[in-house]
């Protein structure tokens, strides 16, 4: 049973499950921490939210995508994920705090594209300065 639980195919989609309900649960903690309702904006065809929102959503799966490759415990793949998710959301509320003149959450939900990207672009570095420091 031991070398079943070890089959590469079998560890890809533990993987997978584990990554897909961790998105779901991050997806919904920035739901909450947002003022606008991304998947309603979305829907509205905001491209602002959507840029934002698919910045999150990559930025979350590049974390864990550096997790998985320097883990081979799938504890210590959602540590380092949860670890990340965490410093991915302090990084939100820096860029936040870093734009006094404006209030991010409000550019956004007025669809503005400019600041959607930014909120893109910050997400995906800083996934990447993240996962570069993961072990």
């Amino acid at each position: 049973m031991t070398d079943f639980w070890e089959h590469p195919l079998v560890e890809t989609a533990a993987s997978y499950s584990v990554v897909v309900l961790c998105l779901v649960v991050f997806m919904a903690i920035f739901e909450i921490v947002t003022s606008y309702n991304n998947w309603e904006e979305i829907k509205k065809g905001n491209l602002a939210v959507a840029m934002a929102t698919g910045g999150k959503l990559f930025g979350i799966a590049n974390i864990f995508r550096f997790s998985i490759e320097h883990n081979d415990a799938l504890t210590q793949t959602m540590g380092w994920g949860l670890y990340g998710f965490c410093l991915l959301l302090g990084g939100y509320f820096i860029f936040e705090f870093l734009t006094p003149s404006f209030k991010i959450d409000e550019e956004i939900a007025a669809d503005n594209r400019a600041v959607g990207f930014i909120s893109l672009i910050i997400s995906v570095g800083l996934s990447y300065v993240i996962g570069a420091n993961i072990i």
